[in-house]
């Protein structure tokens, strides 16, 4: 990872985070990020996710919990939590802050304001 920045649109700068092969297929890791962590999960299929690093239920480390499909399970209390809106599932009300990230060959990019 270079953290090599690159300038978007009103403000918003795509900075590298890390490799796809840096996170294991149903992984994540955390990145530090100026309002905090985020966790960056990859599915079993390659998508690539990115949320605050909480669960919105007691504020457990999604980044602990276990990626199944295009969810994470949160591993204090087994919230379910839906990777592409951050919307835990029903019966459970509540929803984490995503953050945009997107795929450059095998580079994984965190849409961060300026």
């Amino acid at each position: 990872m270079d953290g090599s920045i690159i300038s978007g649109a009103q403000g918003t700068q795509w900075v590298e985070v890390a490799r796809l092969g840096d996170i294991p297929r149903l992984g994540s890791r955390v990145v530090s990020a100026p309002k905090g962590d985020v966790a960056i999960f990859r599915t079993s299929d390659d998508s690539v996710f990115a949320l605050d690093d909480h669960c919105p239920h007691k504020g457990g480390p999604l980044s602990q919990g276990i990626v199944h499909g295009h969810n994470v399970t949160c591993p204090l209390h087994n919230w379910v939590i839906d990777l592409s809106t951050g919307e835990a599932q029903a019966p459970d009300i509540g929803c984490v802050k995503r953050t945009p990230v997107r795929l450059e060959g095998d580079r994984i990019l965190l849409a961060l304001r300026a």
